[in-house]
């Protein structure tokens, strides 16, 4: 009963781990889950038109488990600048919300 008990909590874990990977492969990664850094790689076999090769954020220590990144460059760059429009936007509307209150003030001001 306690290796079977054993084995399930081992598989739990593995599945949260493949949980975690899926989920946590948006934007550029910096790291893996398992700890390694990522380099960008241009897989030379992978050609397209006249392009050299495809390029890819891949972890140091890849190994095919699906424990370890290897993401497509393209669509980490694309995800990172879609986080960037909306930091841009946030902070658009900030502005405009403190030009208000700048305006907010100085009739307060006129008043006083």
């Amino acid at each position: 009963m306690e290796e079977e008990l054993r084995d399930k909590k081992a598989h739990k874990a593995y599945y949260q781990m493949l949980d975690f990977v899926a989920n946590a492969q948006q934007g550029i990664p910096k790291l893996c889950p398992c700890g390694s850094i990522t380099k960008e790689v241009v897989d030379e076999e992978d050609t397209y038109d006249y392009h050299p090769g495809k390029r890819y954020f891949i972890c140091k220590d890849f190994e095919n488990d699906g424990l370890h990144f290897r993401q497509p460059w393209v669509m980490g760059v694309q995800q990172e600048v879609e986080r960037l429009k909306l930091r841009v936007h946030e902070q658009e509307k900030l502005l405009r919300e403190c030009e208000l209150l700048k305006t907010q003030v100085k009739m307060m001001l006129k008043r006083v």
